[in-house]
């Protein structure tokens, strides 16, 4: 799963894979992402996984963990 969240960052921030990502990466800090392109990758993760991300919560997600957190909190098996 954290693989696939992180594919889903690399295509839509553009990201190179000499980047390394992990789940403590922040978006704004370590992949200088703006409000805009977190908002088109909320929207890739709600497409991939079926799920509708709150704007309150989206706030929230300031980490790759944060988003594999909350995917988790909707009951989507990430394993």
């Amino acid at each position: 799963m954290l693989e696939k969240i992180i594919e889903l960052i690399r295509d839509q921030l553009h990201i190179s894979e000499s980047v390394p990502i992990n789940e403590d990466t922040s978006f704004i800090q370590d992949l200088k992402a703006d409000s805009y392109e977190l908002m088109e990758l909320i929207m890739a993760v709600e497409d991939e996984y079926g799920i509708k991300v709150e704007d309150d919560d989206m706030e929230k997600m300031q980490t790759v963990g944060d988003v594999l957190e909350y995917v988790r909190s909707q009951g989507i098996d990430l394993e």
